[in-house]
């Protein structure tokens, strides 16, 4: 069935217009030069409005408001010669779901079209999917890489010994803090998270240790610490290199003997709080330049180097379809092209960047197979400075190169085909497309 939709002009030209370059991509197309007219009519039956703001009778954000209230689920794109930020805000806060300025071509009212319709029927898979159910965060990837640091998590999980995990910023820190939580035998008890980086100092020692009443001005009354709310469980100190090392030195005595003594206070409490801290500096050359107490850091039994996602990339596929079904996107592919574009990016801001550029895209371009343009800029150079040449390789890498690059171009770089061919999977095959720079637009 043809996808119909309703055109409202007061220019009998411009609805011809509308008309000749929309039924060329196979659109049904009903033009009026009324919007009174428009009210009349059976919305339900089009699938989608387009309309014009100047027009004597009504004019268009005034017949948005009436649509919206007749057929709310219908799409509206308006038009206008007198295109201005103000406009344009308050179609967009009105419910216009895009905007277009005249004149303008065939060629782009045609995409647009194409565009809110994309929109629309991811809106209508997402309405129609089941609401995903709520889970406990957990680490995703089944690359070598991942697969090695998940048995040093299971080693370590159960013990009391305390743990530094060290890794770039977004590497999924405090992830693998409340993986080693939930693996050990405290998984019922408290996980208290501490952002040292983002409490006063001055402040953070009575939020960790606690005070009594009359410590301080203003301690009306006695207050836990969060050293307390955590007995018997976990403690997840996040970027305890913010911490001063006059509050590291109290720290380390209670890491020493799992004494605490209130702010103002004289009694002594003896806790188990098994302590987790992250760093995302590099603790050694904090350690060498008197930033962080050598001391404190030997307390530290177990230290976790959290792999950044440059060194798992092969995992990006699996990272991606558990974000996209986070997102309520379940439905969402990403295209062969695309996936090749990530999977040569370096991710300097590592699964964080990675669940960032997914959501801006989600938002920016709202399709159901995300393609190579709706990725942002950076993502689009797959050489991304480091192509293969023969000279660095051996010859037996050259020869597979060759026998790669020849399955691709048979195959007319269809990765499924292309992997059965060669007698491999297509996530490895996507490892040796990044391994040796490919990019299909630059071989014949």
């Amino acid at each position: 069935m043809p996808i119909r939709i309703l055109v409202v002009d007061d220019d009998a030209v411009a609805c011809e217009f509308l008309q000749e370059a929309l039924r060329r991509a196979g659109y049904d197309v009903e033009a009026h030069t009324s919007a009174q007219e428009v009210l009349k009519e059976d919305l339900s039956r089009y699938d989608l409005a387009i309309s014009d703001i100047r027009m004597p009778d009504m004019d268009g954000l005034q017949l948005l408001r009436r649509l919206h209230e007749k057929c709310p689920t219908l799409p509206v794109i308006l038009m206008t010669a007198f295109g201005s930020l103000e406009s344009t805000m308050e179609a967009l806060q009105l419910g216009a779901w895009d905007y277009i300025s005249k004149p303008f071509s065939p060629e782009a009212i045609r995409t647009m079209v194409k565009k809110v319709l994309g929109m629309r029927e991811l809106q209508r898979h997402r309405n129609s999917g089941k609401p995903a159910e709520k889970e406990e965060p957990r680490l995703i990837g089944s690359s070598a890489t991942m697969v090695e640091f998940y048995k040093q998590l299971v080693r370590v999980a159960d013990a009391w010994a305390s743990v530094l995990i060290e890794g770039e910023s977004g590497t999924g820190k405090e992830l693998t803090a409340r993986s080693l939580h939930q693996l050990s035998s405290r998984r019922d008890k408290p996980f208290v998270v501490v952002h040292c980086g983002a409490i006063p100092d001055t402040l953070l020692e009575s939020e960790l240790f606690g005070y009594d009443k009359g410590a301080f001005t203003g301690a009306d009354t006695s207050h836990r610490g969060l050293l307390e709310s955590a007995e018997g469980g976990t403690i997840f100190l996040d970027e305890i290199t913010e911490m001063s090392t006059a509050l590291q030195a109290k720290l380390l005595r209670f890491m020493q003997n799992g004494e605490i003594r209130h702010l103002g206070g004289h009694g002594i409490q003896q806790i188990q709080v098994r302590v987790v801290a992250a760093a995302n500096r590099k603790i050694d050359e904090e350690v060498a330049h008197e930033r962080f107490r050598a001391d404190l850091l030997y307390r530290f039994v177990v230290r976790l180097h959290m792999p950044p996602l440059r060194e798992h990339k092969e995992d990006i596929p699996q990272l991606m379809e558990s974000l996209l079904k986070k997102m309520g996107y379940p439905t969402v592919r990403i295209s062969d092209e695309a996936m090749e574009c990530l999977m040569a990016y370096d991710w300097p801001g590592n699964v964080r960047e990675l669940g960032n550029v997914l959501h801006q895209t989600l938002l920016l371009s709202p399709f159901l197979v995300i393609l190579p343009e709706h990725l942002p800029e950076r993502m689009r150079s797959t050489k991304n400075g480091k192509e293969i040449t023969d000279a660095n390789l051996t010859p037996l890498e050259d020869a597979e190169r060759g026998q790669i690059l020849q399955a691709l171009k048979t195959t007319e770089w269809n990765q499924s085909r292309a992997a059965a061919l060669l007698g491999i999977d297509r996530k490895t095959l996507r490892t040796k497309i990044q391994r040796y720079g490919f990019v299909r637009e630059g071989f014949p």
